[in-house]
């Protein structure tokens, strides 16, 4: 008999196909409120597969006693609540490694694309602009400029090694050195982003860094700066950045997440000077199969008796 797990989130088909294949599945494309789900699912319930985006609470928790395993399909473990896991002795995983490469290309392609102008370059060639008005104002370099990178964990690494192959100057700020980085080590954020020319959000989220990049933050990266940020919205201060992107005290953005997603701040969607994306980081085909196939291996691990293979320490 198959064991019932708990599928919150939208995963690739390959990954839903496994799932059924595996355990006795129950998806909700949303974290379900707990009294959504009938006693008799609750009852049953003995693992949770879900979308880092969508989390699992303490009431969710609480609400299912059978509940023996929780993996993520992704890396944050924001919107887990990791303590009351524990409390149960309850392990989570978490997919980590798999979508360094594509969040890191997606950040460099972010500030290429707000450097050159690409969306606006488009537009300006369907909308008849370029017959009409003749070549476009000249866009920013990369090479040569400094890239400040705040978060030098795994996807941070991988957008400073990349900036540095387009001839960057890279410096990084984080909660303390790292003797095998071969950047510069900035403490103080508003100091790293003085320095900056783009300045690369690639920390975690979670209280900690909640609005870490602040007014003070994006007021030192100044009108000739541009901010990208491929971590979590809460990192960013999203009222203090409209405003100074609106009164041109910061030069541009482009950003894949938000702090009210999927309905980012009005206010940004109103400025020429920001690009935005629907949080897709890791959204390539490769890269999602190969994130739900890890994430139902740490579910059969777990219910096999094995060790699991990425558990969140």
């Amino acid at each position: 008999m198959k064991i019932d797990v708990l599928s919150i989130g939208s995963f690739p088909d390959a990954t839903n196909a496994e799932l059924a294949n595996r355990f006795a599945v129950t998806h909700y494309a949303r974290r379900p409120a707990p009294h959504a789900l009938p006693d008799d699912v609750k009852n049953r319930l003995r693992g949770i597969a879900t979308e880092a985006n969508h989390g699992v609470d303490r009431t969710l928790i609480a609400a299912l006693p059978k509940l023996e395993v929780i993996a993520i399909f992704g890396v944050g473990t924001d919107l887990i609540d990791v303590a009351a896991a524990r409390e149960r002795n309850i392990p989570v995983t978490n997919t980590p490694g798999i979508l360094t490469d594509e969040v890191a290309d997606l950040a460099i392609g972010l500030m290429l694309a707000s450097a050159r102008q690409i969306l606006f370059a488009d537009r300006y060639v369907r909308d008849g602009s370029w017959a009409k008005k003749g070549p476009i104002r000249l866009g920013r370099s990369v090479g040569g400029k400094t890239m400040g990178v705040l978060g030098l964990g795994g996807i941070g690494r991988a957008v400073a090694d990349r900036g540095a192959a387009l001839r960057m100057h890279v410096i990084y700020c984080g909660p303390h050195h790292k003797e095998d980085a071969p950047y510069e080590y900035v403490a103080d954020p508003v100091e790293l982003a003085r320095r900056s020319d783009y300045l690369m959000v690639a920390c975690k989220g979670g209280p900690e860094t909640r609005h870490l990049v602040s007014a003070a933050v994006i007021d030192a990266l100044g009108p000739q700066g541009t901010l990208i940020n491929v971590a979590r919205g809460s990192v960013v201060d999203e009222r203090a950045l409209a405003q100074a992107l609106a009164e041109g005290r910061l030069g541009h953005a482009a950003l894949d997440v938000f702090e009210t997603a999927p309905n980012p701040s009005p206010e940004l969607l109103k400025l020429s000077n920001v690009i935005v994306q629907p949080h897709h980081g890791s959204a390539t085909i490769e890269t999602r199969t190969a994130i739900g196939q890890l994430m139902i291996d740490n579910l059969s691990a777990h219910f096999a008796g094995r060790p699991l293979l990425t558990p969140v320490r």
